[in-house]
């Protein structure tokens, strides 16, 4: 047999990748962004708070449960840390180790009322993503729901975003759940680290130090650039004007606002589920000459037109954001490394193949943006404004759009929590100012999409999630169609 043969050991895997969880998340400053969402938030109006549902196949241990969460908190140091903001608004937020740290607070459980169907699930879940977190805790909370028919259970992971983006999420699960249904001896841990001083006095002088120590080498930096604008500058006032006519585009609108949703509030949150096999979603948009992700959008669009249809309204274009990984290969886990991209959604192309198409070329043309990571431009400026007015401004730049679609790969082979299988794996996301908002994981082989939508601009939920099956099931139909 060949090496190539061999079929990896899922207990030695478990523990190879065990081996790298204390790089999760290290460091013990946020950046801009994470900043940025941490100081501007008013929950739930404009609310970082994402979550993760996981369906379990049978209700797992809770004695092993809660012990898998406390090695994951000594594992992950980031799970036992708390924020701290500089006494001033100088500079970025900490992460600091919480002297009282309670597992009892962070690690719950509960029965879900009623017949234990999917929507009686998805109604606990939106209680409890829609309990603000305690700011002066670490920032996340994992709850156990038992009493779902047939014997199932569901564990509902809370997070705040500055904790995370939805990859360095993706990655959590992945370091905390295992490829083996049986307990693991001898998990690994890692040593306690010193960290900061809970002290923001210390934080904002520290920060004004370092601050001045940069000012020669941001000084060098300027010089640079001004002699080689002085060098070749009709090459600098071209790249000025390329920059500025990118920067227009990614901040205006790009599409009127649909008056189905003007009158929203981000008040009410209304969850629902679709799932499909990955492969298919895949086959779908490679017939139309586009990506999974394209495919993705477009069943959302698709939905999105019957559902203005019902109400006899007809658009051209929907404004839409999609989030735009920064990563690469070689950054380290966890944290948040993502730009928000705006276009204009073809919500009014019929057509799934030719709206595929289109999805492809709008969002090939925004990813190539000069000043597609703008926020991360002024985030320093905001993060340095009063809370109020940087608040403000955040939430204006958070309603440039009507929906809001993410899309991050997941494990592509099944997992256990605590001994129960990993069925499904819903991801939701806060609602940005949008009126939708969608989230997609693949998971073993499945394609699991999570929706928020704002109850008060969605008149009527269940038709809008019926709406999005329908054009989900258009799109899947061109994989059939290319089918020999």
């Amino acid at each position: 047999m060949s090496t190539s043969e061999i079929t990896p050991d899922p207990a030695e895997l478990n523990r190879q990748a065990w081996s790298t969880a204390g790089d999760w998340a290290a460091g013990d400053r946020m950046n801009e962004i994470e900043t940025l969402m941490w100081r501007s938030e008013r929950h739930p109006e404009v609310s970082s708070t994402v979550a993760m549902v996981l369906l379990l196949d049978s209700t797992p241990d809770w004695d092993r449960l809660y012990a898998a969460h406390d090695w994951a908190s000594r594992l992950i140091h980031r799970l036992r840390q708390r924020v701290l903001d500089p006494a001033l608004p100088v500079g970025p937020a900490a992460w600091v180790s919480d002297p009282t740290f309670s597992l009892d607070y962070h690690v719950r459980r509960m029965r879900v009322p009623g017949a234990g169907d999917l929507r009686a699930l998805l109604d606990v879940t939106e209680s409890i993503v829609l309990r603000p977190f305690d700011r002066t805790r670490p920032l996340w909370e994992g709850t156990l729901v038992e009493g779902l028919a047939d014997g199932r259970a569901a564990y509902v992971l809370k997070l705040h975003h500055s904790l995370t983006d939805g990859l360095g999420g993706i990655q959590l699960l992945q370091l905390v759940t295992s490829r083996v249904a049986e307990h693991t001896p001898d998990k690994p841990t890692t040593a306690p680290v010193a960290g900061l001083r809970p002290d923001p006095v210390r934080l904002a002088t520290d920060e004004l130090y370092e601050q001045l120590r940069g000012v020669p080498r941001n000084a060098g930096r300027l010089l640079r650039a001004g002699w080689r604008a002085l060098s070749s500058p009709g090459e600098a006032a071209a790249d000025g004007l390329r920059f500025a006519s990118s920067l227009r585009r990614t901040l205006s609108p790009p599409a009127p606002q649909s008056p189905l949703f003007g009158n929203r509030t981000g008040r009410v949150w209304r969850f629902g589920v679709l799932e499909c096999p990955q492969s298919s979603l895949r086959a779908a948009g490679r017939a139309a000459g586009g990506s999974i992700n394209d495919a993705y959008v477009a069943a959302l669009l698709g939905g999105l037109r019957r559902y203005h249809e019902h109400f006899g309204m007809d658009l051209d274009e929907l404004p839409m954001a999609m989030p735009v990984s920064l990563r690469k290969a070689n950054d380290p886990m966890g944290g948040n490394k993502f730009a928000g991209a705006f276009f204009a959604g073809p919500i009014g192309v019929t057509d799934p193949a030719e709206r595929i198409a289109a999805i492809r070329g709008a969002v090939l043309s925004v990813r190539v943006e000069p000043a597609l990571d703008t926020l991360s431009l002024i985030a320093p400026v905001l993060n340095r404004a009063p809370t109020a007015a940087s608040g403000l401004l955040y939430g204006q730049m958070r309603t440039l759009a009507d929906l809001s679609a993410s899309n991050v790969p997941g494990s592509p082979s099944r997992s256990y929590l605590a001994g129960a299988e990993i069925v499904r794996m819903f991801p939701f996301g806060p609602l940005p100012g949008v009126a939708v908002m969608a989230a997609m994981v693949s998971y073993d082989g499945t394609c699991c999409i999570g929706v928020n939508c704002d109850g008060t601009a969605i008149e009527k939920p269940e038709l809008l999630m019926s709406c999005l099956d329908e054009g989900l099931d258009e799109v899947l139909a061109l994989a059939t169609e290319e089918s020999p």
